[in-house]
């Protein structure tokens, strides 16, 4: 076949993957009320099943890398597309959380094998650098196009054909580009054997799932409880055993030698804050517009769109802007910009007009868009090039981790104050402990919706201006902490990052 057609099917079958995956990120924060309803979950589940796809994803990206070159980057992305696939019916057919989570995790595993190899195979299949740019453009460009229109796309799919639709809507994709690349997609493997760590690898795993399960199950137990300060012990321990392994290793998960360039360091770390806020504002703030303010799902997504279009919008120029005043000053001032529009948002009640926050939606998109470019530009810059690969897999790695840690510690925030906020409301109405205890589960569990079978002395409309009150003051104790932690992002890179750097390490400020 011309090797022109080859190329451009090429493409096409790893931009089908991309947009694959991407949506199903995006899609799923507006069907997550559905499934609540459906399933009967709490607010704990929903951080499951967000999570459940992340864990897989951190842990297994530093290795990825490792596995496309060893095994062969078409053979690891057929199998992670195969796997995305078989694990999207899983979630499609589940009928209890158990069954969701555990799709949810194949997902996880299937996605960290074929987004990285899908970029790698690009770059083989385009070796040239005019071409390979442009490749990549529109391979960068379908995951903007997914951000905007996953929330839209799934929100229609929830309202029509309900929350299963958005799993079942992956298998079109899927096969288009598990078929193109099985015929027409050629191989590319390294020559050299790699290494696996993997002593480093089952010890990140257990670093994450430990942290993970005690922040997201103290909201279901007592956070003194010997499982929950066992389970932080155990991933205290294991971190600290990571550190000591990757040391010493002679082929590290995790070269700890990146992370005596502070540039490296800080820059990972404001990563992790960037992603905690905007992951965690996602899943909070499509719950509040559809079970607060009585949104349907296509109408919660629509009106993500400003943040996501602003998000876009500010990633296309950061590099242009950035070119011009700096790298130090386009991420200070976005993620200024974002932290004291994340801040604003303690304003919003349970009857703000949509057209009150729009502006704090879009400036909020605008400054994180702003951010991202910059802050992986200098990662890449101040690595040595013979470690530019676990350079851009640490960034994916802790892109995944501030997902992970926004979901399940704002997701712990929200529930935590929303609870004592009803305990406060129903405690004045003087209501027996017992029932106290009775409605509050019930209202955690079923969203904001009213409980079954009111007792007849309380006024049902009174009643559901409390747990939407409980919800907003959640809400704003977490918009709190995400916008001081986007400040403090600020703070460190003015104070650690050059305004541009030259590699090894030769900066020029």
């Amino acid at each position: 076949m011309n090797q022109s057609r080859v190329k451009v099917l090429t493409l096409a079958a790893m931009c089908s993957a991309l947009f694959m995956t991407n949506t199903d990120d995006t899609v799923l924060n507006v069907a997550l009320p559905q499934i609540q309803t459906s399933l009967g979950s709490d607010v704990s589940g929903l951080q499951w099943i967000l999570n459940a796809y992340t864990l897989p994803a951190a842990s297994l990206a530093l290795t990825s890398g490792t596995f496309g070159d060893t095994y062969g980057r078409k053979r690891l992305f057929l199998a992670g597309v195969a796997i995305f696939m078989v694990a999207s019916v899983i979630c499609g057919c589940a009928t209890h959380m158990g069954i969701l989570i555990t799709g949810r995790v194949l997902q996880g595993i299937g996605a960290v094998a074929l987004i990285p190899t899908s970029l790698s195979i690009l770059t083989h299949t385009f070796p040239k650098p005019q071409e390979q740019t442009q490749a990549i453009a529109i391979w960068s460009a379908v995951s903007a196009l997914a951000l905007i229109a996953g929330p839209v796309i799934g929100g229609l799919l929830v309202d029509v054909f309900g929350w299963q639709s958005t799993f079942f809507m992956n298998i079109p994709f899927g096969a288009i580009a598990f078929w193109i690349t099985t015929r027409f997609v050629n191989e590319a493997q390294h020559k050299r054997r790699r290494y696996i760590d993997l002593p480093g690898l089952i010890l990140s795993v257990v670093v994450l799932a430990a942290l993970t399960y005690a922040l997201i199950e103290g909201n279901t137990q007592t956070w003194r409880s010997p499982l929950i300060l066992g389970l932080f012990a155990i991933a205290g321990v294991s971190f600290v055993t990571f550190l000591i392994v990757e040391f010493r290793s002679t082929h590290p998960l995790l070269p700890i030698n990146l992370f005596k360039n502070p540039s490296f360091s800080v820059v990972n770390g404001v990563h992790v804050l960037v992603m905690f806020t905007f992951i965690s504002s996602l899943f909070i703030f499509s719950l509040f517009l559809q079970q607060v303010q009585g949104y349907s799902a296509i109408a919660a997504g629509v009106r993500f769109l400003p943040l996501n279009g602003a998000f876009v919008v500010a990633l296309l120029i950061s590099g242009w802007l950035a070119a011009r005043v700096g790298w130090r000053l386009t991420m200070t001032v976005g993620l200024t910009l974002a932290g004291l529009a994340t801040l604003s948002f303690v304003g919003l009640r349970a009857d703000t007009e949509y057209g009150t926050m729009v502006w704090m939606l879009v400036v909020s998109g605008f400054g994180g868009g702003l951010t991202l470019p910059p802050l992986a530009a200098v990662a890449m810059s101040v690595a040595p090039p013979s470690q530019a690969g676990i350079a851009s897999a640490v960034l994916n790695t802790t892109n995944r981790l501030g997902g992970i840690l926004g979901v399940a510690l704002q997701g712990t925030i929200l529930m935590q104050r929303q609870a004592a906020e009803l305990v406060r409301s129903l405690s004045a109405w003087n209501l027996p402990s017992n029932l106290q205890n009775q409605l509050i589960t019930e209202v955690l569990r079923n969203g904001a919706k009213l409980p079954a079978n009111l007792p007849a002395n309380i006024n049902p409309s009174k009643l559901q201006h409390a747990i939407h009150n409980a919800f907003v003051s959640g809400l704003h104790a977490t918009v709190v902490v995400a916008g001081i932690a986007l400040l403090i992002g600020a703070l460190l890179v003015w104070a650690f990052i050059p305004s541009t750097v030259h590699r090894e390490n030769q900066v020029k400020v």
